[in-house]
């Protein structure tokens, strides 16, 4: 299966996503940041990363940006739940335009996940 990268500041969901992908397989390496999540991928270049929008310190647009340019072909999957002064739809629609290939709102189910997955790598 995949190796997958995923990057949210939220431990419990990070952990419930990394669950969730390991019980189909996939190998999981979980950041906390964008910061780390980004030395994650420099270190080791996955085959997939998942990355939430709304961060501390490196936001996933940053993350996306940065992505983009050291790895063009990398597929990256963006997240967000939004918060009162900004959409999940803004969000995943500003992650589409700088080069997510696909987009999950919070809260997703574990299909969800899994087939957004499917079609990403394919």
């Amino acid at each position: 299966m995949a190796n997958i990268v995923v990057i949210d500041d939220d431990p419990l969901f990070c952990d419930l996503l990394s669950t969730m992908l390991g019980q189909d397989g996939h190998r999981v390496t979980a950041a906390s940041d964008g910061e780390a999540g980004l030395a994650l991928v420099q270190r080791n270049p996955p085959d997939l990363v998942i990355t939430d929008i709304l961060m501390p310190r490196l936001d996933g647009v940053d993350i996306i940006r940065r992505l983009h340019v050291s790895h063009p072909d990398l597929p990256i999957i963006a997240i967000s739940g939004g918060r009162r002064s900004i959409s999940a739809e803004f969000n995943l629609n500003s992650a589409t335009l700088i080069g997510a290939r696909k987009t999950l709102a919070k809260p997703f189910t574990r299909q969800q996940l899994l087939q957004t997955v499917k079609e990403v790598l394919g």
